[in-house]
C-alpha cells in the first residue's frame, strides 16, 4: 500500500486517504494559449520509468494539495513537499541521484 507524508498537516496517509492529481511541475496554459499548447498540456505526458513527480491531495485529511517524488518501477517514495514549490527540494533530488546516478532535474515546459 502506498503511504505518503502530508507536508501540510504532518500525517502519514495511506492511499485510501489520498486523491491523485496527475503529473507535477507542468506548465499550465490558460486563456490566450494556442490549440497546440493546450493540447500538449492536456494529453502529452512523459510516463517515465523511474523517478516521477506527482500531485496528491490529502482528501480525507487536511484537504490540501502536495507533491510527491516516487519511483514508478519500485514504488519507493523519495519524499513529499508543498504544492507551491517550483522544484523538488535538494534532499529529494539527492535521494533520487543516489539511486539513479546520472539523473538530473529538468525544468518542465
Amino acid at each position: 500500500m502506498l503511504t505518503l507524508h502530508c507536508p501540510n498537516c504532518g500525517i502519514q496517509a495511506d492511499e485510501t486517504e489520498l486523491a491523485p492529481g496527475g503529473e507535477a511541475h507542468l506548465k499550465r496554459y490558460g486563456p490566450g494559449s494556442s490549440d497546440d499548447e493546450f493540447h500538449s498540456y492536456l494529453f502529452t505526458r512523459e510516463n517515465p520509468r523511474g523517478p516521477h513527480f506527482e500531485r496528491w491531495r490529502h482528501a480525507a485529511g487536511c484537504g490540501k494539495w502536495f507533491l510527491a517524488a516516487r519511483d514508478t518501477v519500485t514504488l519507493e517514495v523519495y519524499g513529499t513537499y508543498p504544492a507551491q514549490t517550483l522544484e523538488p527540494p535538494q534532499d529529494i533530488k539527492d535521494a533520487i541521484t543516489a539511486k539513479h546516478p546520472g539523473w538530473q532535474w529538468r525544468e518542465f515546459s
